[in-house]
């Protein structure tokens, strides 16, 4: 749809010609030029290029894990690390 075609229906349903309008817009009806900065949430994924590449690491080498060695301690680095940072956010925030 274009945008007239939307400003039209949004008019439409505005007006009062058939009575009461079906909208009232509290704020004005536009989009803003920002974005909501987001930040991890409690239980989101961390890690996960890690555990994708000790993973395909197991599939090559038939869940040998000896030979994926390297893989399992990159992972297991990266979630150390994670929860380290999880553990100082915790400190500040409470």
């Amino acid at each position: 749809m274009s945008g007239s075609v939307v400003q039209e229906k949004v008019a439409k349903l505005l007006s009062r010609q058939n009575g009461k309008p079906v909208l009232r817009p509290i704020k004005p009806l536009a989009l803003k030029n920002e974005v909501a900065s987001r930040s991890l949430k409690k239980g989101e994924a961390t890690c996960v290029t890690e555990m994708s590449l000790v993973m395909a690491c197991w599939k090559l080498n038939d869940f040998n894990n000896s030979v994926c060695s390297k893989e399992v301690s990159a992972f297991y680095t990266c979630v150390e690390k994670a929860q380290n940072k999880a553990k100082g956010k915790q400190g500040t925030q409470g």
